[in-house]
């Protein structure tokens, strides 16, 4: 298993994501004093002092000198002008990049960085904020078996990490799980206001349609089950489930999600070219 407690780890971005990546790789048994993060507003970062013990400031080339993996956290349009301060820091092509930035593809973080520079991308989503998030990565040429792995290992302290053979496919990754969390949540909201109709009082509606979901998650998780086969343990001849599920069915459901997946696959790819 690769260990990640002997690295000096630094994060250009102390937003949300970053935030959760930094904590969850303490609770990992990373000594929070081998972290170090920079972000533009200093009570960010003084906030992630006090939360993790890490430590702070706003100078992205001296977090860059003092780490061997660098997490690149900012915001996708910010990414040309941080790499551009740091380029010319000798530790620039050193250190292992590993950037979230949603859509920026590795020939832009290539061509940002200095010649050879490790690099890798990575789609995570929102649930890792609640450590159960779900992280597709891809790395470049340049990097090697030990640098994958350490990004796997990085990205499995937040949740489930998948490495991608192909950069090209971080595009479904995006319209399925990077995206995913906000279909989720619209069948939440759809479950709790139909449980209002039927006579629920709102917050029991809402407390048993959040449970269902996660119960029914975490079943299929830890079963290993195909999703049909446990559809049909709770279908009964004739019963109440499989008159729901005819209802979803000629309401198109299913075609919804598809559509909806290859809208923000279609989405993720215009934003990537440009």
């Amino acid at each position: 298993m690769v260990r990640l407690d002997d690295l000096r780890i630094g994060f250009l971005g102390a937003g949300a994501m970053g935030e959760a990546l930094a904590a969850a790789v303490c609770a990992a048994g990373v000594d929070p004093a081998r972290l170090r993060a920079a972000d533009p507003v200093p009570e960010r970062g003084k906030a992630l002092e006090e939360r993790i013990g890490l430590r702070s400031g706003t100078d992205n080339r001296e977090v860059v000198a003092a780490s061997d993996l660098v997490v690149l956290a900012v915001k996708p349009g910010l990414v040309d002008a941080v790499l551009a301060g740091v380029r010319d820091e000798r530790a620039a092509g050193e250190v292992l990049w590993i950037s979230i930035a949603a859509g920026v593809r590795l020939e832009t973080l290539e061509a940002a960085l200095p010649p050879g520079a490790r690099v890798v991308r990575a789609m995570p989503n929102t649930p890792a904020l609640a450590g159960a998030g779900a992280t597709a990565f891809v790395a470049n040429a340049a990097c090697q078996a030990q640098d994958r792995d350490r990004a796997l290992a990085l990205f499995e302290t937040v949740g489930l990490a998948w490495e991608a053979p192909d950069e090209a496919l971080l595009d479904a990754v995006t319209g399925l799980s990077g995206s995913g969390p906000a279909y989720v949540f619209v069948l939440l909201e759809a479950l709790s206001d139909a449980g209002v109709r039927m006579g629920l009082p709102r917050d029991a509606a809402a407390a048993l349609a959040t449970q269902t979901v996660y119960g029914a998650a975490k079943l299929a998780i830890e079963s290993g089950r195909h999703p049909a086969a446990l559809k049909d343990q709770v279908t009964s001849p004739g019963g109440t489930t499989i008159a729901g599920l005819e209802a979803l069915e000629q309401g198109g459901l299913r075609a919804a999600v598809y559509a909806a997946v290859a809208a923000a696959t279609a989405r993720s790819r215009e934003l990537g070219e440009g």
